[in-house]
Formats: structure tokens, sequence, C-alpha cells
């Protein structure tokens, strides 16, 4: 495997991480929406991930990247509250808010920080060995 392929494994790793950073972001930024129905109640999402494993058995490379297959939603159930005085309650006095868990979203986030992080660290180790094998031809 090529020096070259790391750029690309890596970049595609921060560019998912990226990704999954930006919905947990979206999550937690709905956590404490309200809506009167079930249908304009936020959602909580999720990124899914998959291997390019068409390029890496057409290129018989050793190395294969990530890419974002989608952003799902999740399919729990969604949090019904009686509230009667709440502005947005509907008919019945129910409020209804996100499936979103804070404290999960939290984990993730600092998973996919992690994540991140140790992906640009493998950049960087790839550029300090690129430039030493120059060096050696000095």
């Amino acid at each position: 495997m090529s020096l070259f392929n790391i750029f690309d494994v890596s970049g595609s790793g921060m560019s998912a991480q990226s990704v999954r950073l930006n919905t947990t972001a979206s999550n937690i930024a709905n956590a404490d929406a309200v809506s009167s129905s079930v249908d304009g109640t936020y959602r909580a999402r999720y990124p899914v991930f998959e291997a390019e494993l068409a390029k890496a058995s057409y290129q018989q490379q050793e190395a294969v990247g990530v890419q974002v297959k989608g952003i799902v939603e999740s399919d729990s159930p969604l949090q019904k509250e009686f509230a009667p005085q709440h502005p947005m309650a509907d008919k019945d006095g129910f409020i209804y808010k996100p499936n979103v868990n804070v404290m999960e979203q939290m984990a993730d986030m600092i998973s996919a920080s992690r994540s991140y992080q140790m992906n640009v660290q493998v950049a960087e180790a790839a550029k300090s060995m690129l430039q030493q094998t120059l060096n050696m031809g000095k």
C-alpha cells in the first residue's frame, strides 16, 4: 500500500466523522423542541457508514475507506407529556418531545471527535514519513 492511499483513507474517515458530529449537533440542538403532533416532532438522526468495498475489490487495495451511506431517523418512541397549559398542546392537552437522549448524544460527540482526531494523526504521521523519505534522497 502506498503512503498516498493513507491520505485517502484518513480523509474519508475525517469526512465521515464530520458528518457524525454535525448530526449529533443537530440532535442536541433539537433535544428540547416540542410539537403538538407526532408527525411534526423532531426525531433523532444517525449516520450510517459503509466501507468502500467495491473500490477495494476492484483495485485490489489493502486499505478501505469509509463513506456515509445515509442518515436515518430513530424509530424509538417519542416522549408524550400531558401539559394542557402549554401553547403547543394538542386538543387533548399533550405535547410531544423528541426521542433524543442528550447523554447518549454527548458520548457520541466525544467518540466522533476522538475518531476525527485520530484520523488527523494518521495523516500527519504519513506526511512525516513522506518528508523523511524525501530527506533521505538529499
